[in-house]
């Protein structure tokens, strides 16, 4: 049985803007790997996480059209913070989208936004009594 996910690949359109912006977020850049032929092996981490983005330069049009949208246009990625309104400057700075003003929930205080790609996400920083993960706008 696998233990746990590894990675996860995210489209964008080159890798070297994409590694600009998760790098300004926070993550760092785990590894670059020339694979030849115009690819790269780019894994993204933040401190002390057990799965990493992969950064998947989109090729051909289908993979194209598919960067922002692997969600299916709702928030499919969850962003968990303890320093939220730090965290939140952060994006902003970077140049994500904040889609509304954040807002506090049962579960904790979160705000929707949108990487540079297209990709929603929310930024959770949950209440102390909840870490089960119930959000998803």
């Amino acid at each position: 049985m696998p233990r746990r996910i590894a990675q996860f690949a995210l489209l964008v359109p080159e890798y070297d803007p994409a590694i600009a912006f998760f790098t300004a977020i926070g993550f760092s850049l785990a590894e670059d790997t020339d694979l030849g032929g115009g690819k790269r092996w780019v894994r993204m981490a933040l401190p002390g996480a057990e799965t990493e983005i992969l950064l998947a330069r989109a090729v051909g049009e289908r993979q194209q059209a598919a960067i922002g949208e692997q969600g299916g246009g709702r928030v499919w990625l969850f962003l968990e913070t303890e320093a939220f309104d730090a965290d939140l400057e952060r994006l902003k700075s970077a140049g994500a989208v904040i889609e509304a003003a954040p807002r506090d929930e049962p579960y904790g205080r979160v705000v929707v936004w949108q990487d540079p790609f297209g990709n929603r996400w929310d930024l959770i920083q949950y209440a102390a009594s909840d870490r089960s993960g119930t959000a998803g706008t």
